[in-house]
């Protein structure tokens, strides 16, 4: 039987239309009397898809609940602003202060751990450990990881600079202490992280029996001025260039993983976050925005991705999708890009 890798981008509060659009999914699979953790094989998330690939794989909190954890209430809590008299917001210190993020994990993963993932079935979330100046790719394939809590784990996969601050984890055997960022700084899109590794875990399974779904988050349009940016140094990159926005750009990797797999066998669900057919009011692309009208804007995303995407998504996870590779939203038509087209 083929293997399926669901991937999930990083976007922070954007993962609303994640996680809307696989609320839709599964309950399509449930008609068929199958569920989303039936199909998948290997979960991977960086950022906020860490945190939906991680309660996916390790809780039993349903796709509903998890949709749940991006509603209006919850994502005020979690960007809980970081209040000081000598703070300039994610400048001289991280915009959100960060504990409530904490809570809010610990509350719904309860004491879930890495080694929770059912047997057969594997997971990773990708981090950065800054003092190692390394990538940190914490997955249940890998021992040493498998005591790790799922809620810390996530939190620090969302650490982004600026935003929140980094997180220490002790990694046992040593309980070596790691301190850990967003791994949206080196793969925001986790896609080539989770077929490397699920070509590790299943070594005698070809590339060829690989399915893929890769899920974004929406990508970035406001323009950056670029004859301006000649003369900006440090601040002006993090604050007018939005230096973090560059670096967690997905697309190299989304066409690297619809160019490396089989046709017919990966699906990138995605769109620019700008008035097209079919989605006549965006949402806002700021990863932080949370406020009533993005969520529900960022809700409705979702709902236009399952329109869109919805059947062939369905299809693939019952291995039975018979048609091309599908790639981002063409923001002209309003639908997929086909592979080749």
């Amino acid at each position: 039987m083929p293997k399926l890798i669901l991937s999930l981008d990083g976007g922070g509060v954007r993962g609303a239309a994640t996680t809307q659009f696989l609320s839709k999914v599964e309950e399509q699979l449930q008609l068929k009397g199958r569920s989303i953790r039936d199909c998948v094989d290997f979960y991977a998330g960086t950022s906020t898809g860490s945190i939906i690939a991680l309660a996916l794989a390790t809780t039993d909190m349903t796709m509903d609940e998890i949709n749940e954890l991006y509603n209006y209430e919850t994502a005020q809590k979690i960007f809980t602003d970081n209040k000081g008299w000598f703070e300039i917001d994610g400048v001289n210190a991280p915009k959100y202060q960060g504990k409530d993020k904490t809570q809010v994990l610990q509350e719904k993963f309860k004491e879930a751990r890495i080694e929770n993932v059912p047997e057969g079935k594997h997971v990773l979330a990708v981090t950065y450990a800054i003092e190692k100046r390394r990538p940190m790719i914490i997955k249940s394939s890998k021992q040493v990881y498998k005591s790790l809590y799922s809620y810390q784990v996530a939190d620090a996969s969302s650490a982004a600079p600026t935003y929140f601050p980094s997180k220490g984890l002790e990694v046992p055997p040593e309980l070596d202490e790691s301190w850990l960022i967003d791994g949206g700084v080196i793969a925001n899109n986790p896609t080539m992280c989770a077929i490397a590794e699920a070509r590790r875990c299943w070594a005698d399974e070809s590339i060829s029996n690989l399915r893929v779904l890769s899920i974004g988050t929406g990508f970035m349009t406001r323009k950056i001025n670029g004859p301006a940016s000649r003369g900006w140094g440090a601040l002006q990159w993090m604050t007018k260039g939005k230096i973090l926005d560059i670096l967690s750009d997905e697309r190299v990797v989304a066409y690297q993983g619809i160019t490396i797999m089989d046709q017919g066998t990966y699906i990138r669900v995605n769109a620019k976050l700008l008035k097209q057919p079919g989605l006549p009011l965006p949402p806002d692309d700021a990863m932080d925005d949370v406020s009533k009208t993005n969520i529900r804007r960022l809700r409705l995303l979702g709902d236009f991705w399952f329109d869109q995407y919805g059947t062939a998504v369905v299809n693939l996870l019952l291995d039975d999708y018979h048609g091309p590779s599908l790639d981002r939203i063409n923001p002209e038509t309003g639908r997929p890009i086909e592979h080749g087209a």
